[in-house]
This record gives structure tokens, C-alpha cells and sequence, in this order.
């Protein structure tokens, strides 16, 4: 409830909640310094951490959605790390993104105790990366466990769906749904370069990037620049013909094939230890929850802790008006995740 409501607590959203502080700091990684913000739960002895990740989102840290959840999770008695991936806010799924996640949570357990190791939870891509943190034999000692929300199993098999509004469930069988135009878009930005030709790559990155930050008007005039093969091209992105670069689409699955694996959990969790959680919308169409189906198989066996497949859930937010029934599913499945917080202690 508090999650979904961002007014202040009162009433049954105000039970068990206590007073969160907030700051800014800088957590120094591998190879850069990563701007992150701490929400601290006041009046509590040694609260256990979780590392809350942002999905791919040009606010980051300041997404509302991702502030209002980590508010929430805090005030349940957890100390709250979100770092600033700069991949992620600019539209972009990359390798290094992993490095990020994995110091953030290095990061947290050293604030918490050095002899406690903390959770991290992953919004969108971000829960698929957070996964390949945890299997990082550099990391294992820092994270204890893996909520991955929206997540995805195989970037590949992702980016095919966003050309064919078809993918594959471990079982065979084919899940139907429209792809979100977001996703196709997504993709373009990340590689402008493989559907422009050169002289129009700026000109189209930053006319994109507009159009993501929904700045519409402004991409509009941006892209009017472009030559007019390129213009028109780019006008019917803007007006939901993304059936026009289908082809393009499939392409980029050979043209990057390399780069989709390293940042696809997908034949990569055989090393991960820590306990998994996963969480799905029934109907996402960014990232179809088939994914969480596939996540379920790849993970070793004794692993995978909860996993929701649940219609009262979009891609990683409440959805609608859903039933007591599905409401209550998504309760029951935070509270294992705050008692594997508790189990930190």
C-alpha cells in the first residue's frame, strides 16, 4: 500500500512503517564513481541492506516509482542503497551495468557489517543483470540475494519478440502478445548507428533520446534535420509503425549477438548461490513474463526461493484494480522477501 500510494503514511499504510532519512553519496567502483542515494530507517539496530536497482529509465535514481518503493521497503526497518547505473539511464543494457551492481552491493555490506552481505533487487533489465552479479564469483561474497522483477532470461530472444510480438515458453509453446512500442525503440537507440546511415547517426541519437525522455515535440523538430530518407524513416517510428524495421530488428540479432549474450543470464547462472526471487507481470509487454518462466529453468536447482506470475502487476508496477486474491499474492511474495532480509540479521 505504501508502495502505491505516495502520500505520507497514515492509517493502516502508517503500521509497522518508521521514519526513513535520506542522503547522497558516492560509491567509488571498480573503474568510476557511482552517484547513489541511501534511505536509512531510523531507530533501528543493524537494519539489514538491499541494493535497489533502477530499470532503463533516464531519471535513474529518481524515477518516482523506484523512490516511492525504496521509501517503502526502508520503512519496513531496511537500509535502501539505489545506485546510479549509467547505462541503464541512458537506454542501454551493457556489461558494464554488472560491474556497477555488484560494487554498489560490495558498497552497502560495508556500511551494514563487513560479515553480513546484503540483497539486491532489479527493476526491468536490471533484475537480468543483477542475476549475472550474483554469479559473479567477485560478488558472491557480497550479495546474499536476488529479487528480479520484470526481469529478462535471454536479450536475444527479447529483441526477437519486439519484431515478431511472439516468444517461446520453456515448454515449447508460443506467448502471443503486442510488443510495447518502448522496446523497439530502446533497441534503435542503443544501436543507431545499424539504421542510419552515418551522416544522420547524431542527428537520429539525439531525436530518439527526445523521444524516449517524452519530449515529443522537441524530437519532432530535432529529427527534421535529418536527410529525407532518414526523416521519414524516423516519422514513422515516431508514429507507431515499428512493423517498417521488423527486418532491421532480426538483424541486430546477428549483428550483436555477442554483446546480447554477455548481458543475458541465459546459460550464465550455474555459479549463482544466493537465493532467487522472481516477479512478473502476467501481461507485460516490454519484457513478456515467459522470461520469468525461463529464469525459473535456468537457475540450479534449490536456488529459486518464490516466483509470481501475476496479472495485478504491469512491467514493474501495480497494475489496476486487482483482485483481493492477486493483491494478497503479491503481499505474501514481499513478505518472503522481508523475511530473507530478516534472515540477514
Amino acid at each position: 500500500m505504501r508502495f502505491s500510494d505516495p502520500s505520507p503514511p497514515s492509517g493502516l499504510r502508517a503500521m509497522g512503517a518508521v521514519a526513513v532519512d535520506e542522503s547522497e553519496l558516492t560509491v567509488q567502483g571498480h573503474d568510476r564513481a557511482i552517484a547513489a542515494r541511501i534511505y536509512a530507517p531510523l531507530g533501528v539496530l543493524d537494519p539489514p541492506g538491499l541494493v535497489l536497482v533502477h530499470g532503463v529509465h533516464r531519471l535513474g535514481i529518481n524515477e518516482p516509482r523506484l523512490v516511492r518503493f525504496a521509501r517503502a521497503v526502508a520503512a519496513a526497518g531496511v537500509r535502501v542503497l539505489t545506485p546510479e547505473i549509467q547505462e541503464l539511464a541512458d537506454y542501454r543494457v551493457d556489461p558494464a551495468s554488472i560491474d556497477s551492481i555488484g560494487d554498489a552491493a560490495h558498497a552497502l555490506r560495508g556500511q551494514v557489517s563487513p560479515e553480513r552481505a546484503v540483497g539486491v533487487m532489479g527493476m526491468s533489465f536490471a533484475g537480468g543483470l543483477s542475476l549475472l552479479a550474483a554469479a559473479d564469483p567477485r560478488y558472491q561474497r557480497d550479495i546474499s540475494f536476488v529479487v528480479a522483477m520484470g526481469a529478462h532470461d535471454d536479450l536475444s530472444r527479447v529483441s526477437r519478440f519486439f519484431a515478431t510480438n511472439a516468444i517461446e515458453r520453456p515448454d515449447g509453446s508460443s506467448l502471443s502478445l503486442q510488443a510495447h512500442d518502448y522496446g523497439p525503440l530502446v533497441l534503435v537507440y542503443s544501436h543507431v548507428e545499424d539504421f542510419f546511415p552515418v551522416g544522420d547517426v547524431a542527428v537520429a541519437r539525439d531525436a530518439l533520446r527526445m523521444w524516449l525522455w517524452e519530449q515529443q515535440p522537441e524530437a519532432r523538430a530535432k529529427a527534421a534535420s535529418l536527410s529525407p530518407p532518414s526523416l521519414a524513416k524516423m516519422e514513422r517510428l515516431f508514429d507507431h509503425h515499428l512493423e517498417t524495421i521488423h527486418p532491421d530488428l532480426l538483424r541486430e540479432l546477428d549483428l550483436h549477438a555477442d554483446l546480447m549474450a554477455s548481458v543475458s543470464p541465459h546459460g550464465h547462472l550455474a555459479t549463482i548461490r544466493a537465493p532467487v526471487f522472481l516477479l512478473h507481470g502476467a501481461a507485460d509487454t516490454v519484457i513478456p513474463p515467459s522470461e520469468t518462466l525461463w529464469l525459473a529453468e535456468d537457475l540450479p536447482p534449490g536456488v529459486l526461493r518464490h516466483a509470481l506470475v501475476s496479472p495485478a502487476i504491469s512491467h514493474v508496477e501495480l497494475e489496476g484494480d486487482p483482485s483481493a486474491a492477486d493483491e494478497w499474492a503479491v503481499v505474501d511474495f514481499m513478505s518472503d522477501v522481508l523475511r530473507q532480509t530478516d534472515a540477514l540479521n
